[in-house]
């Protein structure tokens, strides 16, 4: 008897070998529910042999594993080639509750209105009545919910703080920069020791000059004050006194001659204002003609910051908004001002605006030329309802965010974004205050609901395709 089971047992396998080189000779996969039992297979209920639970076209006399440590399936005389063993039978379903269909367990777009197996062996998932809602949740079972790693959080009013970063030069002020320059012809007599970048203070003396004009001036001036003659004085002495301040004498000289009632030979030039000497163009003994520029003095006390704000951000400044400045010669030190003009037009090179900044400027050490970077605050004092930037599922087209309604339930949801800082998000519409949306692992849940979205669509058209186990579309590709 044991010979006649081997004799038996080999007959089959050489079987199954003359069907395997079919298989290769055919370029043809392996049957779905190919039978390779034999009739004279064993009769004591032993398996004929063991395939490979992957469907692969592998066999084996004896029990093995395959490459993923599965093990090979046994095949019995009374059963389909395919069939698993009773142990590993496809498990029962719930009974108190109505199954719709089931679907791929690899999550493919692949439903059966019957139960089945995928082309691994592995048994399609049953979805039961109530796991599918027509409200457009997606339910997810606490043990997903905490291996996923889900978290919400509930939407808050709080400001939304913008900072807008901005390179720029620091200029000098337009208006305090002051000019000495030559109403007549003049020659310079004498130039005190100030050189270009000297420090000077208003009053302080600069050059002597000699001017025939201005001699003439003082000269008529001063013989209106001396005249004896009654009658018309005080008003041809104004005049006199007016051509002198015309020609640009200084006040204190017009003073000492009123007060001394001699007319100098030189007169002595004083600096207007109390800064830096940006230039000096006078030299003893040259010859200065009306309108020559021979010093350029500016106060650098305040400063402008000029800065390039990108096109996009123009809409979040305003006049009036706090700055913070950083030079770049002095890290870790920050000088305040404040956003005085917002030039009206856009490079159209660059696509930036220029923005003019005020600074104070004691110690001067904010330089001409300086490069610096501009933090503008854009923060609106007003709260507003925001989210977490993670919260949001951004694709470009549509906005959303995932609400988390309690109990394992998520529904997807379309906002409406407004301004974004200090990582939230402002939502215009689609959300209120209080509600809680999910801030971690919301694109796995995103996924879920396309998938049951996919395998509804695939599932509301197909029972009757199906009843043979089929697919509900036909089979997938």
């Amino acid at each position: 008897m044991k010979t006649l089971r081997l004799l038996t047992t080999a007959l089959a396998l050489g079987g199954a070998l003359a069907l395997v080189g079919s298989w290769h000779l055919n370029g043809g996969p392996w049957p779905a529910h190919a039978d390779l039992t034999s009739p004279a297979a064993a009769a004591d209920g032993s398996p004929l042999y063991y395939r490979d639970p992957g469907g692969a076209p592998a066999w084996s006399a004896v029990p093995k594993k395959d490459a993923q440590g599965r093990d090979y399936l046994p095949v019995y005389e009374d059963g389909p080639a395919f069939e698993q063993p009773k142990a590993k039978s496809q498990p029962q379903a719930n009974a108190s509750r109505k199954i719709l269909y089931y679907r791929n367990p690899m999550g493919l777009p692949d439903t059966s209105a019957v139960p089945k197996k995928d082309p691994m062996g592995m048994d399609y998932v049953p979805v039961y009545e109530g796991d599918e809602t027509d409200d457009g949740t997606v339910k997810l079972s606490p043990g997903k919910i905490q291996r996923t790693g889900v978290k919400s959080e509930p939407a808050e009013r709080r400001s939304i703080s913008v900072a807008v970063k901005a390179p720029g030069t620091i200029q000098l002020d337009e208006r305090r920069i002051s000019v000495i320059a030559m109403r007549s012809e003049s020659f310079v007599q004498k130039v005190a020791d100030v050189t270009t970048g000297t420090r000077v203070k208003a009053g302080q003396p600069l050059m002597e000059i000699y001017s025939s004009a201005i001699a003439a001036a003082a000269a008529e001036y001063l013989s209106t004050i001396n005249s004896k003659i009654v009658g018309g004085v005080e008003s041809y002495g104004r005049g006199s006194r007016q051509r002198l301040t015309n020609l640009d004498v200084p006040e204190p000289v017009i003073t000492a001659m009123e007060k001394s009632h001699v007319a100098p030979v030189t007169v002595q030039w004083t600096a207007p204002r109390d800064g830096i000497v940006l230039e000096r163009n006078a030299v003893e003994g040259m010859r200065a003609n009306p309108g020559d520029v021979l010093f350029r003095i500016a106060d650098i006390s305040l400063v402008w910051a000029l800065v390039d704000v990108a096109e996009r951000d123009l809409g979040t400044i305003a006049v009036g908004q706090p700055v913070s400045i950083r030079a770049r010669s002095f890290a870790g030190r920050t000088f305040s001002g404040k956003i005085a003009v917002i030039y009206p037009q856009v490079n159209k090179d660059t696509r930036t605006a220029r923005v003019r900044i005020e600074l104070s400027n004691p110690d001067v050490a904010l330089l001409p030329d300086m490069y610096v970077d501009a933090e503008i605050n854009t923060a609106d004092a007003s709260p507003v309802v925001a989210v977490p930037e993670s919260a949001v599922l951004d694709t470009g087209a549509r906005q959303a965010v995932l609400v988390d309604k309690g109990e394992g339930k998520f529904e997807p949801r379309d906002v409406k974004l407004g301004r974004r800082g200090g990582g939230y998000i402002e939502i215009r519409d689609g959300l209120k205050e209080g509600e809680t949306v999910v801030t971690s692992a919301n694109f796995l849940i995103d996924a879920e609901s396309n998938l049951k979205a996919a395998l509804k669509g695939f599932a509301d058209g197909s029972p009757s395709s199906d009843a043979t186990g089929g697919h509900a579309h036909g089979e997938h590709k």
